[in-house]
């Protein structure tokens, strides 16, 4: 099965995977109806009219629900012990009474929707600290949803505050958002925070995202002129030293600082995104992270249509960023915090 089957051609439902019957089913998925005709398409449309962002298959019942702790769809379980024929629908499958084929409908979570700014003013300036590129609209979008909380920035970006950050007006002292996006990395800009999330991103990856937020806009692409011409190679030997020094001085300046791998938070999203709220210093609401993982990508991700179609590292360029990494990697072990993710090097 597809991961992101899409039923009828405009994107009604995601494929989610199978999985257990939850223990008390009438409380994980609310929803229950009887469906001798069992198709894919129908018990999506029921959930979707119920307002459910799920839609279970369990042979010819249908059950409707949120991801909840009871039922939080992190355990996936092999396809064929789901793999029973729809009724209605031979190249379908339909699930089992124990084994439920799961998709996710169009319909939003709102459990996670509601932000506002902080109650009472915040005795803590928390930064949100990454180099550019490294996925830090992406980070605050998940803490925004995951708190209820706006974040703020240490610079103000009217695109951003266009698309729903209502913190980025504030001045970054405020006091009213649970954290601060910054890319600073001076030991007086570092020491301005009480802690810190720093986001660590591949480089590889990080410098191409930033060269093309720089030259395409946040969510576009840099012309083939770009990469081809003097600009990509000027801003890499430019861009690649500051990858390193960031890290570094955070772990050296910074005064608590959290270290979140951009891979990890993309693999483990709940894991990551839990550690993260509690340096933030809200309680973790379980339901809340589940309602963030169903909706987390926002529309913040650059569209995965043009990739290039080469890669546009040198010999040499892949040289330098290695030493880079190397450097960063032993400072990081050096604080017994875990090195970088396997998938930095070798090229």
């Amino acid at each position: 099965m597809d991961p992101d089957i899409d039923i009828d051609g405009d994107g009604s439902a995601v494929f989610r995977g199978c999985f257990h019957r939850p223990n008390n089913l009438s409380l994980a998925l609310p929803v229950t109806a009887a469906m001798p005709n069992m198709s894919v398409d129908k018990c999506v449309d029921l959930c979707t009219e119920k307002e459910y962002p799920l839609a279970a298959l369990a042979g010819t019942a249908c059950h409707c629900g949120f991801p909840t702790t009871r039922f939080p769809l992190h355990e996936r379980e092999d396809e064929q012990l789901c793999a029973q024929k729809c009724s209605a629908e031979e190249f379908e499958s339909c699930g089992t009474p124990s084994y439920f084929i799961v998709y996710q409908t169009q319909v939003q979570d709102n459990r996670c929707m509601d932000r506002r700014f902080l109650p009472a003013k915040s005795k803590q300036l928390i930064a949100l600290a990454s180099f550019p590129g490294a996925g830090n609209t992406w980070a605050r979008h998940l803490i925004e949803l995951a708190t209820g909380f706006y974040t703020g920035s240490y610079y103000f970006d009217g695109s951003l505050y266009n698309k729903g950050f209502k913190g980025e007006r504030d001045h970054w002292r405020s006091g009213r958002t649970i954290c601060i996006k910054t890319h600073e990395s001076g030991q007086k800009e570092i020491e301005a925070f009480d802690a810190a999330i720093l986001l660590i991103r591949n480089p590889y990856k990080a410098l191409m995202a930033e060269f093309n937020r720089k030259y395409g806009g946040h969510i576009g692409f840099a012309a083939h002129a770009h990469w081809k011409g003097k600009e990509w190679p000027e801003f890499v030997r430019n861009y690649a030293p500051w990858w390193a020094t960031h890290t570094l001085d955070w772990l050296q300046f910074g005064k608590k600082v959290l270290v979140v791998h951009f891979e990890d938070l993309k693999q483990d999203l709940f894991v990551q995104l839990g550690r993260m709220v509690s340096l933030l210093g809200v309680a973790v609401r379980e339901d809340r992270l589940l309602c963030v993982e169903s909706q987390k990508d926002g529309n913040f991700k650059r569209s995965g249509l043009r990739k290039l179609e080469y890669d546009p590292y040198t010999v040499d360029m892949q040289k330098t960023i290695s030493a880079y990494i190397k450097m960063v990697d032993a400072a990081l072990k050096g604080r017994n915090l875990t090195g970088v993710p396997e998938d930095y090097y070798p090229r």
